[in-house]
């Protein structure tokens, strides 16, 4: 398979690399990263052909967003698909007084919820002014799930589909968005989004890897019957899929269950079998799905996203697949590499 196979992203007149480059660590995610590394980020990712890029407001209070601009700013705009998200506003403030985390040392601003029509129309003008582009192809609403605002997701996703989702139809309708849609943590809240309006698309963040499928049976479906596109992140499954079952191994970024390591187990001994690294089957699985045109890498250096383009290049036999499903490890009706 290769990183920088065209693809058609659903309805929409978009074609994307079936590999995209996600910016979350260029935000100083858990660790600083420098100019200069963030700099050959981007170019390792432009020089291998990867032309789809997601970023947020979130990512680093705003770094991101601007690390990604500076970086695509005198890129030819039409060569290029960029994706960022609504439902967050930054207000500057002193360092001192805010508190990063998840982030470190990220960007003078603090962070905001508001998923209203207004507050909406704002965060999109701002993430124009921060990325210095002259537009942005595709806008997801961010983080209106239970992983994020636990009781409080009922209530904030009705705000979203009141707010966000007028605000950002308007936006396509003017033609100043190509596509709108969610990006969550959870399948759920993406079907019951596009049971509800008008979606082009979903960014769906480890809940559709070799270890969960459970997307396939109503949500992914219903997204090719739409014709709504997936974006899939998170397909290592925040870690055990690209580091195998050693001690230590994180699943949804939590030491993983003697379960889950069992069974990563079993489909490292099937890739063992096939000489398959585990990590190109993991990062391979997904984009075999017809609604999925593109997995969203994020890496912390070159050698991490140089090696990402050389698990998704890597040949797997098709008896590889056939073994996983004989043996109980991936569903029978789960799409597979051709």
């Amino acid at each position: 398979m290769l990183p920088t196979q065209k693809r058609k992203f659903g309805r929409t007149n978009l074609d994307v690399t079936a590999f995209g480059f996600g910016t979350a660590p260029l935000g100083n995610f858990l660790a600083e990263m420098d100019e200069a590394t963030a700099t050959a980020m981007f170019d390792t990712a432009w020089d291998a052909g990867i032309r789809m890029f997601d970023t947020a407001p979130m990512y680093g209070h705003g770094l991101s967003e601007a690390r990604t601009g500076q970086a695509l700013r005198w890129k030819n705009r039409d060569d290029f698909v960029l994706a960022s998200k609504v439902g967050r506003l930054l207000k500057p403030a002193r360092r001192a007084d805010i508190d990063f985390a998840p982030w470190v040392n990220a960007a003078p601003f603090t962070l905001q919820f508001d998923y209203s029509y207004d507050g909406t129309m704002r965060a999109y003008e701002d993430s124009l002014q921060r990325l210095g582009l002259e537009h942005i192809d595709i806008m997801f609403i961010h983080d209106i799930d239970v992983f994020t605002r636990g009781s409080e997701q009922p209530e904030v996703f009705k705000q979203a589909m009141d707010g966000c989702y007028r605000a950002l139809a308007s936006l396509r309708d003017q033609g100043a968005l190509k596509a709108i849609g969610v990006g969550v943590n959870e399948w759920q809240v993406c079907h019951a989004a596009l049971e509800q309006r008008d979606f082009d698309a979903f960014l769906l963040a480890g809940r559709y890897t070799l270890l969960e499928q459970d997307a396939l049976d109503a949500f992914l479906p219903l997204c090719v019957a739409r014709g709504a596109a997936v974006l899939v992140g998170g397909g290592f499954n925040s870690g055990i899929l690209a580091t195998g079952a050693k001690p230590g191994a994180k699943y949804n970024y939590a030491p993983a269950p003697a379960a889950i390591m069992d069974k990563v187990a079993k489909i490292e001994a099937v890739c063992a079998t096939h000489n398959v690294p585990l990590a190109a089957a993991a990062l391979q699985f997904v984009v075999a799905h017809p609604a999925i045109p593109s997995f969203i890498a994020g890496t912390r250096n070159v050698q991490q996203l140089q090696q990402n383009l050389a698990w998704f290049s890597h040949p797997i036999p098709a008896e590889f697949w056939a073994d996983l499903k004989a043996k109980g490890l991936l569903r029978e009706d789960a799409p597979v590499p051709t």
